[in-house]
C-alpha cells in the first residue's frame, strides 16, 4: 500500500467533522453503518472515527442515494465493486479530478470549515 493510500485510510475524523464535510446528519451516517454501507473504525473509548475514503464513500452513497438508487441497490453496488477492485466505490466520475484538484478542493472546504469555526457561527 502506498503511503497516500495509508494515509487516505487513517481513521482520524470524528463524526462532527463528516458531518460537515459530507452534509450529512449523524443519524444518516449511522443509518449506512447499521445498513452496513461503511465501518468506521472506533476509538478506544468507542468513537467512530472516519478517514477520507470513508468520507468519499458516504458521498457516493448521497450521490446514488440522489441518483434513485435504493440501498439494496446500494449494497449491491458497493459488494460488486469490491469484489472486482479490491475497494469499495461508486466510480461513474462525471469528470476526472487530478490530486492536485482534490487536494485544493479539500483544502478549500476545510478553510470555510475553519473560517466558520473562527468566527464563532456555524451553519
Amino acid at each position: 500500500m502506498s503511503e497516500k493510500e495509508l494515509r487516505r485510510s487513517l481513521a482520524v475524523f470524528p463524526i462532527g467533522t463528516v458531518m460537515k464535510l459530507t452534509d450529512l446528519t449523524a443519524r444518516q451516517i449511522r443509518y449506512y453503518e447499521e445498513q452496513k454501507l461503511i465501518d468506521p473504525e472506533r476509538s478506544e473509548t468507542n468513537r467512530r472515527l472516519y478517514s477520507l475514503n470513508d468520507v468519499d464513500l458516504l458521498l457516493d452513497i448521497k450521490d446514488m442515494l440522489a441518483e434513485g438508487y435504493k440501498i439494496s441497490a446500494i449494497q449491491r453496488q458497493l459488494s460488486l465493486n469490491k469484489q472486482s477492485t479490491g475497494s469499495v466505490s461508486y466510480s461513474q466520475p462525471k469528470e476526472t479530478l487530478t490530486d492536485e484538484d482534490v487536494r485544493r478542493i479539500f483544502y478549500k472546504e476545510f478553510m470555510e470549515i475553519s473560517q466558520l469555526n473562527r468566527n464563532g457561527s456555524q451553519k
